[in-house]
């Protein structure tokens, strides 16, 4: 009996990596195989089109002299530092204001939602007619409103990162939808409890609502950050990094290197510094994290 329970269970093991099989070579070929590549490509020249010629930390020592790269990371901190704390605060709000007893809830979380599942390349293309600073609607909007005349947007060096930080707001649906599972995870015995104690609203959100919320907030911000210093679509689709380099973004600057200029190995090496920046960010995150995160497990025990 237990030699056929054993064969049953090679069999079934058998099957197990077989069913898998396509997975992991496609994991191995198609992920680790060019993670372990660009890693050796990061300490070569290598141009595509020739085989690759070994030179050490030349390419990181020429990323360091290279003002385009500093451009390029001075870009993409500043879209994070602005976009994900916003981003973050405003789809709280409104994941707030949707878990409220309103007629229609439904279709308000539905339209709040959709945009965030549209593809980037035809959200770039319709927030470009939104920007264009003469017939755009948003200039429209601001003259006819407010008396105001827009700026040029995505053609101001002062303004084209502040416009896509706007449209980054497009896609929040998806931090809605979590924040919304969140909130309604949260145990209406606090609110009662606190409604008792003679709390008012504000003093329950920071009291119950934050506290309660700030996993979920951890997972946001981290995966915030991380979406953050990989903007590409919007940037190459709309500016191209322009006006004067002002939009020039930290992935679009590895692109341009990579598949305009076939400096492949340079390339490279600005993938792993940029994987050492967020990396040591999530690591920062996660170190600060005991000082504002909220488990009720830990706080029990």
């Amino acid at each position: 009996m237990r030699t056929n329970i054993s064969a049953i269970s090679k069999k079934e093991e058998r099957y197990f990596y077989l069913f898998i099989s396509p997975w992991i070579i496609g994991f191995l070929i198609f992920i680790i195989g060019p993670i372990i590549a660009s890693l050796y490509f990061s300490f070569c020249n290598y141009d595509v089109v020739t085989p690759p010629v070994w030179t050490g930390l030349q390419n990181y020592k020429k990323l360091f002299s290279d003002p385009l790269f500093w451009r390029a990371l001075k870009v993409t901190s500043y879209y994070s530092l602005l976009s994900v704390p916003l981003g973050i605060i405003l789809s709280l709000i409104i994941a707030i204001l949707l878990n409220q007893k309103i007629r229609g809830l439904v279709w308000f979380r539905t339209i709040y939602y959709v945009p965030s599942v549209i593809s980037g390349v035809a959200v770039s293309l319709l927030w470009m007619w939104i920007f264009n600073p003469e017939f755009g609607i948003l200039n429209f909007l601001l003259w006819k409103l407010f008396r105001i005349h827009g700026p040029a947007w995505l053609m101001s060096e002062e303004w084209v990162i502040p416009a896509l930080i706007i449209m980054s707001f497009w896609g929040i649906g998806g931090d809605i939808v979590i924040y919304l599972a969140g909130l309604q995870g949260i145990p209406t015995e606090l609110y009662e409890a606190a409604e008792i104690d003679g709390a008012n609203s504000w003093k329950k959100f920071i009291n119950i609502t934050i506290p309660m919320m700030s996993p979920i907030l951890l997972f946001t911000l981290v995966m915030g950050i991380i979406g953050s210093f990989q903007v590409f679509t919007q940037a190459y689709v709309m500016t191209r990094g322009g006006p004067h380099y002002a939009s020039l973004f930290y992935v679009l600057y590895i692109y341009q290197n990579a598949f305009q200029f076939f400096n492949m190995g340079y390339a490279s090496a600005l993938s792993w510094i940029l994987f050492i920046i967020i990396l040591l960010l999530t690591l920062l995150i996660f170190k600060s994290s005991p000082l504002w995160v909220y488990y009720e497990s830990t706080r029990e025990r």
